[in-house]
């Protein structure tokens, strides 16, 4: 399997690294040494597309992004997202064009770089029109202070309406066996206009490493507790798949988490996962499952077993699908 794709015309590493972990969303963050020291394994073992944004720690995994990776700047494809970021300790969405160049001017700063490669709308602010956000994020390229403009968990029609002011070179959805909204859409607006599907969560928020049996050990402000697929009610549910996947797995001589990203980036070509990971083994066994030769039956198999008709519960509660714009299964 070839390990490299392109994204914004520049080769990367097929999986990419979702930095969040490092400081945000699931419960305690790693000390700033061990996030240095998992972002600095990940360059040597030739990850080059780092993905993080202004939410995540409210600014603190930026600056931890820029301060590791800034000798390596040359060498590396930098993303990151304005839109959704703190207001008073709380996260607010927000695409008003003032307030987008303010957060790439912090971003920049936090980065310690001149230029971001790609930087996404991370949500679409449903009081500003999407022409007006990306109005502003155009700016931003012709000011030389971001390269290219992405889309974060949105509908085609957005997509392409978003194109029409701009090009659009990515777009970051959820994707994975158990989170398959992008096929309803976005994955083939995608193809059509050229744009790379980046999937964040294609390990399924840790579900597919097959080593979340208990919940009880997850601390309470991580977000995983308020996703109706991790309910009390639901997850020993799902938890009723992961035996036939995990001997799926071993048919396939891989761990379960490298079934999830091998059957990801065989879905299309130019799709990147960028799983995110704070355990360097598990960074490890990412990277790894880039290589794997899996058969293409297999592969079939895992995805009549895990998809929407199978797990049990939405992906996010009731409040936070209002504020997304993708397509969402009956």
């Amino acid at each position: 399997m070839n390990t490299q794709r392109t994204i914004g015309g520049q080769s990367v590493f097929a999986i990419g690294l979702g930095c969040m972990n490092l400081s945000h969303a699931y419960g305690v963050a790693p000390d700033e040494q061990a996030g240095r020291a998992l972002l600095e394994q990940a360059l040597a073992e030739g990850i080059n597309h780092f993905d993080t944004a202004t939410l995540y720690g409210f600014g603190k995994n930026e600056s931890l992004v820029g301060k590791v990776l800034k000798p390596h700047r040359q060498n590396i494809f930098l993303a990151s997202k304005c839109g959704m970021g703190p207001v008073d300790g709380k996260r607010v969405i927000d695409g008003r064009p003032e307030t987008l160049k303010r957060q790439c001017e912090e971003s920049l700063q936090r980065l310690q770089t001149d230029v971001i490669d790609l930087y996404y709308l991370h949500r679409w602010d449903k009081k500003v029109p999407i022409e007006e956000s990306v109005g502003a994020l155009s700016e931003l390229v012709s000011e030389g202070k971001i390269r290219f403009i992405g889309l974060s968990e949105v509908s085609a029609a957005t997509i392409k309406k978003a194109h029409q002011v701009h090009p659009v070179t990515a777009v970051q959805n959820e994707y994975s066996l158990w989170s398959r909204n992008p096929e309803l859409g976005a994955l083939a607006a995608c193809r059509e206009i050229g744009a790379n599907l980046v999937a964040f969560s294609p390990v399924a928020r840790g579900f597919l490493g097959n080593k979340l049996h208990d919940l009880s050990v997850l601390p309470e402000n991580d977000i995983r507790l308020n996703m109706p697929r991790f309910s009390a009610e639901n997850y020993p549910l799902n938890l009723r798949l992961l035996a036939d996947y995990a001997e799926l797995a071993k048919e396939a001589n891989c761990t379960p988490a490298q079934l999830a990203l091998a059957w990801l980036l065989a879905q299309d070509e130019q799709l990147i996962p960028i799983p995110g990971t704070t355990r360097p083994e598990h960074l490890l066994e990412n990277i790894q499952a880039a290589s794997l030769k899996i058969d293409a039956a297999i592969l079939a198999r895992a995805g009549r077993l895990i998809n929407q008709e199978t797990v049990v519960g939405n992906r996010y509660a009731t409040a936070t699908l209002a504020e997304i714009d993708t397509e969402s299964f009956a």
